[in-house]
């Protein structure tokens, strides 16, 4: 897959994250959750914070996302963002998801997130 190089000021970047993030306890909740209402969601809060997503996947019990950043963005938070949204939309929107979650947690403290090298970009497999 071919991948675009990022220009500014004085740099020139091509920094592409794949980010994984599985529901608390591998609950499979994503089968009553309107995926495309979900991808809906993860582009929305990406152009708050100025990500371009390239992929998202997802599966009953995680999501992944391929998305390309600029060196200034603050990781931590938009990973949060993404964290925190979705979680309340989907338990605003789906109340019978809460059934199947492990008291009132929808996603794993923990996350898995690595620097996609350019020459390997596939999207999300």
């Amino acid at each position: 897959m071919w991948y675009r190089l990022d220009r500014r000021l004085q740099s020139v970047h091509a920094l592409y994250y794949h980010y994984i993030q599985v529901v608390k306890h591998h609950r499979k909740v994503f089968d009553d959750v309107e995926v495309v209402n979900f991808k809906q969601q993860i582009h929305k809060i990406s152009t708050t914070f100025k990500v371009e997503v390239v992929d998202i996947g997802v599966d009953k019990d995680h999501f992944h996302i391929l998305f390309n950043v600029k060196p200034t963005l603050n990781i931590p938070r938009y990973i949060n963002a993404v964290k925190t949204n979705t979680s309340r939309e989907i338990r605003r929107k789906f109340t019978q998801v809460k059934e199947k979650l492990w008291k009132a947690h929808f996603w794993s403290p923990s996350y898995f997130l690595r620097n996609k090298w350019s020459s390997n970009i596939r999207g999300v497999e």
